[in-house]
């Protein structure tokens, strides 16, 4: 299911009932957090996540978020933070892309793409209310540090758009 991760089968379900508390819409899953998650012992998991990026304020409460849904489900969990190799947003699900442009957040282009279109260079960030690629650089800093903030020229709605991290 995800390429940069092993996760027994058994425990996904209870890893997908966790969200990113930031951005409520994508799982723990979605977001490709999720490095490790293996049964250690008699209902005894052990859960290793990697933050998106340092420093990220969300991991304790992600971490918190697991444990319960853990202990909910009959487990002791150990969740531990790995911080190599670094995450990338290559690790965002399919689905967690789809989750992002419904939610109004525009997902993130590869690197150079991304790159020009935080420098101004080319209109290719697309408007997740019209979908539109007119549209313009607003601030290189959205809601998060994570995002960036653009706007639609022909709708004229503000959106951020999740900034490619490699």
């Amino acid at each position: 299911m995800i390429e940069h991760a092993e996760i027994n089968s058994e425990l996904i379900p209870i890893l997908d009932q966790v969200s990113d508390p930031e951005i409520p819409v994508l799982t723990i899953l979605d977001m490709g957090v999720i490095r490790y998650a293996k049964i250690i012992g008699d209902k005894e998991v052990l859960v290793k996540i990697t933050p998106t990026y340092s420093g990220c304020p969300a991991m304790d409460v992600i971490g918190d978020d697991i444990t319960k849904a853990f202990n909910e489900a009959g487990y002791k969990a150990k969740v531990e933070l790995v911080l190599s190799p670094a995450w990338t947003t290559d690790w965002i699900t399919e689905r967690g892309r789809t989750a992002l442009e419904k939610y109004g957040i525009a997902a993130p282009l590869d690197a150079e793409a991304d790159k020009a279109a935080l420098l101004g260079d080319a209109k290719i960030v697309k408007c997740t209310l019209c979908g539109s690629t007119n549209t313009k650089l607003v601030s290189q800093f959205g809601s998060t540090a994570c995002k960036a903030l653009f706007q639609c020229e022909d709708c004229k709605e503000p959106f951020d758009y999740f900034k490619c991290l490699k």
